[in-house]
């Protein structure tokens, strides 16, 4: 008892005490009891709790540790009725099968061990199914092996499928820590201190219900998909009639026959299910509500406008002949309103992150902010080099916050996806008992604990990708990565893909998929486009359409670009309809847009959000780039102090160098 109490002392002590208060020890203590984890595991498990419920608010005293005890609490209910449903359904699944079920002459059950005519025997896996026997032939080598030799691992043969990819020597690298684009460069740039600060200058709190995330992949069911993408048709379709100000009678079914011309609002397909998008295949899909879920083609000769599909639309015209719906025009979606805050809470920010009661604004004040995105190494090796070289630059500057977003440890590497590498050479790693989450704590949590030790007041946000092995969640939306087998350090905060969170009083929202890559491949251009920059279209979409990945059905895998890996097929969209409401935005558009591609890293301002491709910290055959912003704080008129909220014009105030790692 003594040594869980020292324990729970150590991993939640508050302030400069080291003792925790009897009551909320005993709490503590009891919630140990209940649910047999260990004092670290419960410390992770409350880092997700503050998250949750806003970490500057959520101070652990008696009544907060009773209210994260029935949190638990409830978690657990839920999972035990989500087993019992398992288990029930695993019970009808192995029921005994009717006659006929079971062709002459086979073993139903594999009892017989064989020994029936003309029946082999099947060995079966676990689950049931049967595994197909493998022919005979020379064993091959073990795939994972042990490290040998104390050679750099800069210098590590080519033992995997890399498709003639080569990098070179990571440290010979051309034009490291040059800036290619700046955005503001008016503004300072950053200004590491003498030391780094004694505590985090940033609060971090979730605006996403993170515990939506934690649901059954692959278990999709048609009528729940398309309830979503109804609903999501009828909810525009509000939004539009509020912003324009219509009467119900202006609306119609784009499918129905009329000289009468209505405004109809539908969801953008192709005629065909595997075609391409163009004038010629355009099709209105309308929802249930409005229009029986019809399909229409449209006539967009008269209109300029770029279509993708999956996007809502608001169209104005009619269907005189019942074969087609000629548009006239093309109704504005509004735009989600802007992030505000309230003066007073400015202020509090301020004062956190040190700016004096004058008001003075220096360079010093700036938050330094590092974004990098996945992969994190060369095709060729398992170094992590890159990732390396970016928790030495966030060391160096003292970064206050380091996003990285997945993939980290990429299925799409050729030596993960074939197997075939070395294990590293670490003595907690035991050769046959070794998973890829060990292979992960030590090549990818080795640096970010040395990250966290150097600069113990740093935040560091890891967002995975549907690509990360590690990450047993296939789909889209997705859950976060498991802190507790990743061996993290406590200033990583595991975060859902997509997400959107508040570093301080910026909104930031954050996507792994590669969205923007999808919309340029299946977009389709009519007439003279209002935006004729590409990379400031493209992030358009997501504002208008309020949505992290507006498109449906999602890209065709076969678009994207080739992998090192055997087949050299990407990874793609896999895409949960049901759960397409997780990846909305609900209350306000982001000041920050983080959108990773593999189009040309940039930084732009598209509808008074700041949009950040960070590009690939390592691409296949060499280094890649990161972004590194200066967020100045905000300064205050009197005038905007006598209002209620005030805007937070982050795209203004905010410098943004993308740079070569």
């Amino acid at each position: 008892m003594a040594d869980t109490a020292s324990q729970l002392n150590e991993c939640f002590a508050i302030g400069l005490t080291s003792q925790l208060p009897p009551d909320v020890l005993a709490e503590l203590q009891s919630i140990l009891r209940l649910h047999s984890v260990s004092p670290q595991e419960l410390s992770y498990k409350w880092e997700s709790y503050t998250m949750k419920m806003g970490s500057e608010s959520t101070q652990l005293d008696l009544d907060t540790a009773r209210a994260f005890k029935k949190d638990l609490q409830e978690i657990l209910e839920r999972e035990s009725r989500g087993k019992a449903e398992r288990s029930t359904e695993k019970s009808a699944r192995f029921a005994t099968p009717r006659g006929g079920a079971v062709r002459g002459g086979e073993d139903m059950f594999g009892m017989l061990g064989g020994i029936t005519p003309n029946t082999p025997l099947q060995h079966r896996s676990t689950n049931g199914a049967a595994k197909r026997k493998a022919p005979y032939e020379t064993p091959a080598a073990p795939k994972f092996r042990r490290a040998e030799g104390m050679s750099s691992p800069a210098d590590e043969r080519v033992n995997g499928n890399t498709n003639g990819v080569l990098s070179s020597s990571f440290p010979d690298r051309q034009n490291a820590g040059q800036i290619v684009e700046t955005l503001n460069d008016h503004l300072p740039t950053i200004e590491p201190p003498i030391a780094p600060p004694a505590e985090s200058r940033v609060r971090v709190t979730a605006n996403t219900d993170l515990k939506k995330f934690y649901y059954k992949p692959m278990a999709m069911h048609l009528s729940e998909a398309s309830e979503i993408l109804d609903d999501r048709i009828d909810e525009f379709q509000t939004l539009i009639q509020s912003h324009h100000r219509l009467d119900d009678s202006a609306f119609g079914s784009a499918a129905s026959q009329s000289t009468n011309e209505i405004v109809a609002v539908g969801r953008v397909a192709c005629d065909i299910l595997d075609g391409k998008l163009n004038a010629a295949s355009l099709m209105l899909e309308t929802s249930r509500r409005t229009g029986a879920g019809l399909r229409v083609p449209l006539k967009v000769d008269s209109v300029s406008h770029v279509f993708f599909p999956g996007q809502i639309v608001a169209v104005r015209g009619i269907n005189a002949s019942g074969s087609y719906f000629s548009v006239s025009e093309i109704l504005d979606i509004p735009l989600p309103p802007p992030a505000v805050s309230a003066p007073s809470t400015l202020d509090a920010f301020h004062e956190r992150i040190g700016v004096e009661e004058d008001g003075a604004v220096n360079a010093s004040n700036a938050l330094n902010v590092m974004i990098a995105s996945g992969p994190y190494t060369a095709d060729d090796n398992l170094a992590f080099e890159p990732l390396n070289a970016l928790c030495d630059k966030a060391i160096e500057s003292y970064a206050d916050v380091l996003i990285m977003v997945g993939p980290i440890f990429d299925i799409e590497h050729p030596r993960l996806a074939s197997g075939d590498f070395d294990l590293p050479d670490d003595r907690t790693i035991e050769p046959n008992k070794a998973t890829l989450n060990d292979v992960f704590r030590v090549l990818v949590g080795t640096p970010l604990r040395r990250l966290a030790q150097q600069v113990p007041s740093i935040t560091v946000i890891l967002v995975p990708s549907v690509r990360d092995v590690v990450n047993k969640h296939v789909s889209w939306p997705q859950e976060p990565f498991d802190k507790r087998v990743l061996g993290l350090p406590k200033q990583a905060k595991m975060v859902t893909n997509p997400v959107t969170i508040s570093l301080n009083e910026t909104l930031i929202g954050i996507s792994a998929q590669d969205v923007l890559w999808d919309l340029r491949c299946e977009e389709v251009v009519i007439g003279k486009p209002k935006d004729h920059s590409l990379l400031a279209r493209l992030p358009r979409h997501l504002i208008q359409q309020r949505h992290f990945y507006p498109l449906f059905p999602a890209g065709d895998r076969k678009t994207l670009p080739k992998t090192g890996t055997e087949d050299g097929l990407a990874t793609g969209m896999p895409l949960d309809v049901s759960y397409l409401k997780l990846g909305e935005w609900v209350n306000a558009r982001p000041d920050l847009l983080i959108t990773p591609s593999v189009l040309s890293p940039f930084a732009k301002v598209v509808e008074s959000v700041l949009v950040v491709n960070p590009g690939s910290l390592s691409k296949r055959k060499g280094p890649g780039t990161y972004a590194q912003l200066a967020i100045h704080p905000q300064k205050i008129s009197d005038e905007e102090r006598e209002a209620e909220v005030v805007g937070h014009h982050l795209f203004e105030r905010t410098r943004v160098d993308v740079a070569r790692i």
